[in-house]
């Protein structure tokens, strides 16, 4: 969620101050439609929440917005508050709300993207693969970056899962392709092990968690890419690449998450992996960019 806000962000050209909120309840409960009267409903360990307020407030998800609202109501309404997410509330109380196509929320004022917005641009790519090509230069080409999540409120990877996949990568390796591997704290360390078992002696880097994340170098380098279905996130940076995106399913589902992994498939961008690399083309997707545009031409509205 933060990477979102912090993606637009970047993509306006402001060095943002992040502020970690947290709530006291009942306010935490109701939030956001209980309003904050004050300081008070912060709780230990929460950033300070206080002035002098910025000029623009970029939010995400509901525990932000109340938060957001508060700020908007102590400037007068000066504040030029971005909701990422569906927020609960009516949309028309932000600036601008930002929402995937997914979800149904609608407005004169909302903004839809395919995906989530991210931190993906040409530029950290080009720099981060030109970073990470002499460390990884012992893996052959064409190389595969392999993204892998795991268990959230939607999904589940089982042992099964990871073993299956571990085995089909292993198997990618013997064709001849370099894997560039990324496990998540989600996936666990069970799974982990049986990921690490399966590409010992393969042609393999699979990063350990420690030092320099090379999440973005991996997506830089590969001619292809594999992501576990379980998040929005890893899906829509795997495709600001422009390079095939593949995608495993995992036990579990949702509606939304449906609805997401649908929208790639008829654009073009994704399909499942089956164990085969396929080769497509289409244009990077790079929503963060194009909200940004449209949050400038909001700014410049109002001035």
């Amino acid at each position: 969620m933060e990477t979102q806000c912090l993606g637009l962000a970047e993509a306006l050209g402001f060095d943002p101050v992040v502020k970690r909120i947290r709530l006291r309840q009942p306010w935490r409960a109701l939030n956001p439609w209980l309003p904050i009267p004050g300081r008070r409903v912060f709780a230990a360990g929460s950033d300070a929440f206080v002035p002098p307020w910025p000029d623009v407030m970029i939010a995400t998800g509901r525990q932000s917005a109340g938060p957001a609202l508060y700020a908007k109501k102590r400037t007068g309404g000066r504040l030029f508050c971005v909701q990422i997410q569906d927020a609960g509330v009516a949309p028309h109380r932000f600036d601008l709300v930002v929402v995937p196509e997914h979800d149904r929320v609608r407005g004169d004022n909302v903004v839809t993207t395919l995906g989530a917005l991210n931190r993906v641009t040409p530029d950290r790519l080009a720099a981060e693969a030109a970073r990470w090509a002499p460390r990884l230069a012992h893996l052959p080409s064409p190389r595969l970056a392999v993204l892998i999540g795991g268990d959230n409120g939607a999904y589940r990877l089982t042992s099964g899962r990871m073993r299956d996949l571990a085995d089909r990568l292993a198997a990618l390796a013997h064709e001849g392709w370099g894997l560039m591997v990324t496990p998540s704290r989600r996936t666990g360390a069970a799974n982990e092990a049986l990921l690490r078992d399966a590409l010992a002696g393969v042609d393999a880097f699979v990063w350990d968690g420690t030092g320099d994340n090379p999440y973005f170098g991996f997506l830089g380098l590969a001619d292809a890419i594999v992501v576990t279905a379980d998040s929005v996130n890893m899906v829509t940076e795997a495709a600001g690449t422009g390079r095939p995106v593949h995608v495993v399913d995992l036990d579990g589902g949702s509606p939304k998450f449906a609805a997401f992994h649908a929208s790639m498939r008829a654009a073009g961008i994704a399909r499942p992996f089956e164990g085969t690399i396929g080769r497509w083309d289409y244009p990077p997707l790079l929503e963060t960019a194009r909200v940004a545009g449209i949050v400038r031409e909001r700014l410049r509205a109002r001035a």
